[in-house]
């Protein structure tokens, strides 16, 4: 497998992959996805072979980079995808001056994804387009 994880300007590809995960897999409401905010963010894009399996966007807040918008195309979860994503967004944050931490509103059956990763769960569960999540914090 040929992963490649960087940033990218292809919000096109990025947009259906989301499409695909959560409108149509998680019924998240298009309205609640499709937020109006991804002109101000940064997008990554993961391909394995030049196909598009994952993406994931981050909005930069303060001394704060929030990471969403995290999805891995079905068939490709559990491979790694996932983490490499995260592990290039923390990356990129780094590189941001004033940005000491990174942020992100985990899905509740995702925590300890996320845990393994450095994260750490910080304030009460919250419903976000009709499923439970848990903000997580660590520092870059």
């Amino acid at each position: 497998m040929n992963l490649d994880v960087g940033l990218t300007q292809d919000l096109a590809t990025c947009h259906a992959l989301r499409r695909v995960v959560f409108i149509e897999e998680q019924n998240v409401p298009e309205k609640e996805e499709v937020d109006g905010r991804d002109s101000d963010a940064l997008h990554l894009l993961a391909r394995v072979d030049g196909q598009a399996v994952g993406c994931a966007r981050i909005l930069i807040a303060g001394n704060t980079g929030k990471i969403g918008r995290v999805c891995v195309m079905r068939e490709w979860r559990g491979q790694g995808i996932g983490i490499a994503l995260i592990n290039a967004a923390l990356e990129a944050l780094r590189n941001v001056d004033a940005v000491s931490r990174a942020k992100l509103g985990a899905q509740v059956h995702a925590i300890g994804f996320y845990e393994n990763l450095g994260f750490v769960p910080e304030g009460p569960e919250y419903l976000d387009a009709g499923i439970v999540h848990r903000d997580m914090v660590r520092p870059l």
